[in-house]
């Protein structure tokens, strides 16, 4: 069962693992033509920005039409970050992405969004590395835990306290481990679909077509 538009799904696993092609993937069955997801991209993934039809917005925007919409916060934007992700939690019904979650840091709007998002339809997709550096928010209310490989084993302790699997037992290269905390059901997963695949169902839900008259 994949995340509905009302839960959380958190994604770890160490650099090189297939976390961010995992993330990209659930973001590419999203329902981002219905209402708009918004990405916030620290880092300026270069899966995430090859994307056809991302629509770029400043942290002073918030969009109201459906569609993929993508911020490029800097390092000194934090305050700015914070009040987009309250005037997200105001206005409702808009899908979120975060890529490198403890890039939030101690943020107030961010644990709204995490503790309140369901009743505001606000689903999330959030991403990290290193689990032991972001909110434990994120992981107490996650719908959906989706788990790479991690190397450092205070990370896995971390996870493993939600996880009911054994997080020393090594994974194979780009496998995870899939939670479904509602169902009590954990999976092993094999590797997501490639790149090419991820990005086609972009294209067709987004329909990047040129337009002829």
């Amino acid at each position: 069962m994949l995340p509905n538009d009302t839960q959380r799904l958190a994604i770890v696993g160490r650099t090189g693992s297939g976390k961010t092609q995992a993330a990209v993937w659930h973001l590419s069955n999203r329902s981002f033509n219905k209402k708009p997801w918004i990405i916030y991209d620290f880092k300026y993934d270069k899966l995430i920005n090859e994307i056809k039809g991302l629509q770029e917005i400043t942290l002073d925007e918030i969009p109201t039409k459906p569609g993929l919409y993508i911020v490029h916060p800097l390092p000194d934007d934090q305050e700015k970050v914070e009040a987009h992700l309250w005037a997200v939690w105001a206005k409702e019904n808009i899908g979120v992405f975060i890529d490198e979650g403890y890039m939030i840091g101690n943020s107030k709007a961010f644990r709204a969004l995490l503790t309140q998002g369901r009743s505001k339809h606000i689903p999330m997709i959030i991403l990290s590395q290193r689990p032991s550096w972001i909110s434990r928010f994120v992981f107490s209310e996650a719908d959906f835990y989706q788990v790479f490989w991690l190397n450092d084993i205070r990370d896995r302790k971390i996870v493993g306290a939600f996880v009911p699997f054994d997080m020393h037992e090594k994974l194979k290269n780009y496998h995870s481990i899939y939670f479904d905390v509602g169902n009590d059901e954990i999976y092993e997963w094999q590797p997501v679909p490639d790149k090419r695949q991820i990005l086609a169902t972009f294209d067709r839900k987004l329909d990047t077509r040129p337009k002829f008259i």
